[in-house]
């Protein structure tokens, strides 16, 4: 009897892994179906072959890309824009977070200033920073640092003002430092919510980082994309656009991993 209850959660382990699997096979499928009929419509011309190249034209054009370096230097000025911004963003938002909620004087003092300044597009940004800043990699940092903050500023707020209050008691007990008490009680209580909110952040960080690229003329994919859509190499265009997806997929799915690292004891409970 014993030994018939034990193997119930391992079944339903290897039927979620098994799950997950096909779910994966069948994303993955799916994905080949809409790239070959992409295929055909370009070869029967169904659609313009100028303005959505084939996939083969566009993978053939990435692929000469790759193996020439010709797309690493882009690349690699996209990704470090992308992620100074995003740390930026976390770390103000997560330190701001921490004293709005743990704070009524913080929040009855910025709270209201985040407010107003919160629904503001990024995009309107650029002008400010530009006069700011200079056509410069620290205005393009400070414009993705905006546009990404709030997801994890929200996210922080709320991680923080929900830690289960006798975890707070245990620590006056035990006469933590502040800093003890928030490096071992307020932040790891506060980190799901964090994670999350970064996560969202990062994406909001790579739309900026093209976005300020395409309007300051910063080398990167954003202003690379943007030469090739004003000369019609679409198939340029479309092999630039790949690799955006390719580093917004990698970002995700290495910030997952450090979230399922971070939070190892979540599964223990």
């Amino acid at each position: 009897m014993v030994a018939g209850l034990s193997s119930r959660p391992r079944q339903g382990a290897i039927m979620t892994r098994n799950r997950r699997w096909l779910s994966r096979f069948g994303a993955i499928i799916f994905a080949l179906f809409l790239l070959a009929v992409w295929q055909i419509l370009a070869a029967l011309e169904v659609i313009s072959p100028l303005f959505f190249p084939s996939p083969l034209r566009t993978l053939s054009e990435l692929w000469s890309q790759i193996t020439s370096g010709r797309i690493w230097t882009p690349f690699s000025s996209t990704v470090v824009r992308m992620v100074y911004g995003w740390l930026a963003a976390s770390l103000l938002g997560v330190v701001l977070g921490a004293l709005i909620a743990g704070s009524r004087f913080s929040k009855l003092l910025l709270a209201p200033m985040l407010e107003f300044i919160r629904p503001m597009p990024a995009s309107a940004i650029i002008p400010v920073a530009i006069l700011a800043f200079g056509l410069s990699n620290r205005m393009s940092t400070a414009v993705i640092a905006f546009g990404s903050i709030w997801p994890v500023l929200l996210a922080a707020i709320q991680g923080f003002s929900t830690v289960e209050p006798r975890l707070y008691e245990m620590a006056d007990a035990m006469r933590m430092s502040a800093w003890d008490r928030f490096r071992k009680v307020s932040l790891p209580g506060a980190m799901p919510d964090i994670l999350a909110g970064a996560r969202v952040g990062l994406a909001v960080a790579l739309i900026l980082a093209v976005v300020t690229e395409m309007q300051a003329s910063l080398p990167g994919l954003g202003q690379s994309i943007l030469m090739a859509q004003r000369s019609f190499r679409t198939p340029e265009l479309y092999a630039g656009v790949i690799m955006l997806g390719a580093i917004g997929f990698g970002a995700s799915m290495l910030l997952q991993w450090v979230e399922r690292r971070l939070l190892r004891w979540r599964s223990a409970q």
